[in-house]
């Protein structure tokens, strides 16, 4: 397998879904897939996700995460233990407060694990010869659509970092060695933890693995609307104490203010810094994502950043996710080049 190039491009981890395979969705919901149906309606998605990262010249290739389309709301269909708490609004434009929520009704568990094992399996299978990261939600996401329900607070986190650490031994015995967990709750804290308690949290969960472990701290982006206070230099202390590898922030819907953050964080860690806006129609030229780059690298060595979109490509149309994907890559290239031999 190649190394990585100076400057890596990589997407977040989930990629946009297919028109057709939506309209395949929509169709099994009816009953009119059978098991078979189904496997063959998400493999084919899968392989395209793929093909569209290769094609597109990504450095770093996922899944694409569409067996868990809609994020972490997806993979509390793997959790035992819970029941759905009705959502106060169900009218009008889509937001955090219609999405699922849950409540625990005993013991939280995931007996069958949550699914990112097989996805890396396919991943593996579809993507042969190029660097892979697997994505998952961490466990501040999956307190952060949970009521307490009544329980201690700390017994019910006990059981999510339980569950994502289980997974993530289950991922670096399948042979993963780059896996990133996703943690739009940091910003947005479940059940009143403090900045710090929650980072003790994710550390609780990436603690002793050998890979390498990344986390991915945005503010959210469902229907593309973030859900949190968007300053990343209230986070950057908190971020400093973490047991991981690599961190990645969006900064490019926020016309890539508070770059200095960037600064700080690599004197700890790899940096994935968000140059593409996915929150937004706008296709960005290979030449504004160069720019973007040149900003970065006056406050990190090259060595320590990787070039990555804000979020997943998920509430993207996929011929722009494509579209937007191929500018960064162009862009990566010209900042390369810039940097000379």
């Amino acid at each position: 397998m190649n190394a990585l190039p100076i400057l890596p491009t990589m997407g977040v981890g989930s990629y946009a879904s297919p028109g057709w395979f939506i309209s395949g969705q929509r169709r099994a919901r009816e009953g009119d897939f059978g098991p078979g149906d189904l496997d063959e309606l998400y493999e084919d998605a899968t392989r395209i996700a793929i093909a569209d990262q290769i094609e597109a010249g990504l450095d770093v290739i996922s899944d694409g995460e569409l067996r868990r389309q809609r994020f972490v709301f997806e993979v509390f269909g793997k959790l035992r233990g819970l029941k759905r708490v009705p959502p106060l609004r169900k009218l009008g434009v889509p937001g955090y407060d219609m999405a699922p929520h849950f409540a625990p009704d005993g013991a939280v568990s995931a007996p069958d694990g949550l699914g990112v094992i097989d996805d890396f399996e396919t991943l593996k299978r579809l993507a042969p010869g190029h660097r892979l990261k697997v994505a998952l939600p961490g466990p501040l996401t999956f307190a952060g659509f949970m009521e307490t329900g009544g329980r201690d607070t700390g017994a019910i986190i006990d059981e999510l970092v339980g569950i994502v650490r289980t997974e993530l031994a289950g991922l670096t015995a399948a042979g993963a060695d780059y896996i990133q967990l996703d943690e739009p709750g940091l910003p947005e804290r479940p059940f009143g933890l403090s900045l710090e308690d929650s980072v003790a949290v994710i550390n609780r969960a990436t603690a002793g693995f050998t890979v390498r472990r990344a986390v991915h701290v945005c503010f959210g982006n469902n229907a593309g609307r973030p859900m949190a206070d968007r300053d990343i230099a209230r986070l950057v202390p908190a971020l400093m104490t973490l047991d991981a590898e690599e961190v990645s922030l969006e900064y490019a819907n926020r016309e890539m203010a508070q770059l200095e953050t960037v600064g700080a964080l690599a004197k700890r860690f790899d940096v994935g810094v968000g140059v593409l806006d996915v929150k937004n129609f706008h296709i960005e030229t290979p030449q504004t994502i160069a720019e973007r780059i040149a900003q970065c690298l006056k406050h990190t060595p090259a060595e320590r950043l990787r070039v990555t979109a804000d979020c997943g490509f998920s509430a993207l149309p996929r011929g722009l996710a494509r579209r937007k994907m191929a500018a960064m890559v162009d862009g990566a290239r010209r900042a390369r080049l810039a940097l000379g031999p």
